[in-house]
């Protein structure tokens, strides 16, 4: 048998070289899709992470760490597939601005076997609502005096208030000055903050608020429950406080990390509702009820 010649051979083996490493630069893939380029300020985006790799390549997902003006809303797991030797990876991420101007949604790193792979990076305008030029103008009106019979006992109203106003005030320190058994004996007849807020729970779930809806309603009496509660638990001013306030104080508590994530996701998620009317899903309503109600056996039994 002819042995080919050997320039032939280092061709031919020039071309296997080149076309294995042609190959496995197309092994992995980035990609990454955002719903919108444009939003209000508070309203949500999705981005979506898309991965291609080989299927026993070891990879370490993008890092989780805080975007420059923007917030994590919610994040969603990590779907998988394997076929024809090939894993596909998705997220499902949403985000969103409370800061206005065009902002750059920086490139986010992922290892696959050693080397960095770059997500692409994206514009986003944040804004706030047009002013509409054609609306009627109208213009402050001047204070209107109208004459009010009721003045006369506005004396007394206050008299009245100021005398609950000092009851109040003295009770609160006869209460500051009992010692905890004395105060955990005068409320042994009744129920405490966790029988209270498992109870107001159980009534919320019966009112089928969200099934029907009524989310913003929904969200506000889910939130109002957990604050009642570390008011009466924790003796915590949550009555008080934002919900960023809230979150702040609770990672001083001592919470494991995940069940704290998921909380501080949960308290964020309710004021994208009530505030920037966000519509989330059927599933994340459940999901957002079920995280308030381990947190607060988490709580009741941490501070027990």
């Amino acid at each position: 048998m002819t042995k080919p010649p050997l320039y032939i051979a280092a061709l031919l083996a020039g071309l296997l070289f080149y076309g294995t490493q042609a190959f496995s630069q197309q092994e992995v893939s980035v990609k990454t899709t955002i719903s919108r380029r444009q939003i209000l300020i508070g309203e949500p985006i999705q981005l979506t992470l898309e991965v291609k790799a080989p299927a026993g390549a070891a990879l370490s997902w993008f890092p989780e760490d805080s975007l420059p003006h923007f917030e994590w809303v919610r994040k969603g797991k990590i779907d998988s597939v394997t076929q024809d030797g090939e894993r596909s990876y998705r997220q499902d991420i949403l985000v969103t601005s409370f800061d206005s101007g065009t902002w750059v949604m920086p490139s986010l790193p992922l290892l696959v076997n050693g080397t960095t792979y770059l997500s692409d990076s994206a514009r986003i305008e944040v804004g706030f609502s047009r002013f509409n030029p054609g609306q009627d103008y109208h213009d402050i009106k001047d204070i209107i005096e109208v004459p009010n019979p009721f003045a006369v006992y506005y004396v007394w109203t206050v008299a009245a208030l100021t005398l609950l106003s000092l009851a109040g005030f003295l009770y609160f320190v006869w209460r500051k000055k009992q010692s905890p058994a004395q105060r955990s004996g005068q409320a042994g007849t009744g129920r405490g903050p966790y029988e209270e807020a498992l109870a107001a729970l159980k009534e919320l779930k019966g009112q089928r608020l969200a099934e029907t809806g009524q989310l913003k309603a929904y969200y506000t009496r889910l939130n109002d429950i957990f604050r009642v509660f570390l008011l009466g638990r924790l003796r915590m001013a949550s009555m008080v406080k934002t919900n960023d306030e809230l979150i702040l104080q609770l990672k001083q508590m001592g919470l494991p990390s995940e069940e704290f994530s998921r909380l501080a996701q949960s308290l964020r998620m309710s004021d994208f509702v009530k505030f920037a009317k966000y519509q989330p899903a059927a599933a994340d309503n459940d999901s957002n009820f079920d995280i308030i109600r381990q947190s607060v056996d988490l709580l009741n039994n941490t501070t027990t």
